[in-house]
């Protein structure tokens, strides 16, 4: 991503995480990859508005495909309606999401900086 006068500026990365420790040390990781953290969110409802109002704010998203007992399958349709692209993160894997998001990134927890970025690259050169 360019930045004024050729100034390289990092991705910004919101993340959807109920889990306080484990949004840090995703944090922690995309920091050190080169990756700005523009948000961490843990409420689907928060999640939502900050799509609605705020998607201008973020790059790409990743998803806990489970917030707080919620599926995360709204914010990822509300993503997708709004051209912007996201990794989902789960414990269970790729196979156990909905037919119509398995071709998405996913990353399985507990997943490492080098699998993040991989995914995140994925998303963002998906095609539309």
């Amino acid at each position: 991503m360019g930045g004024v006068m050729g100034v390289k500026t990092a991705i910004r990365v919101l993340i959807v995480e109920d889990e306080a420790l484990v949004a840090m040390l995703v944090e922690d990781m995309l920091v050190d990859a080169g990756f700005s953290v523009a948000q961490i969110l843990s409420a689907l409802p928060d999640a939502m508005a900050c799509v609605e109002a705020q998607s201008d704010s973020f790059d790409v998203a990743i998803l806990d495909v489970n917030l707080g007992g919620a599926p995360i399958f709204p914010l990822a349709e509300a993503l997708a309606d709004a051209g912007k692209p996201f990794v989902f993160a789960t414990g269970y894997g790729a196979g156990s999401l909905p037919p119509v998001w398995r071709g998405r990134p996913t990353l399985q927890k507990p997943f490492n900086a080098h699998d993040a970025v991989i995914a995140l690259q994925r998303a963002l050169n998906a095609p539309d």
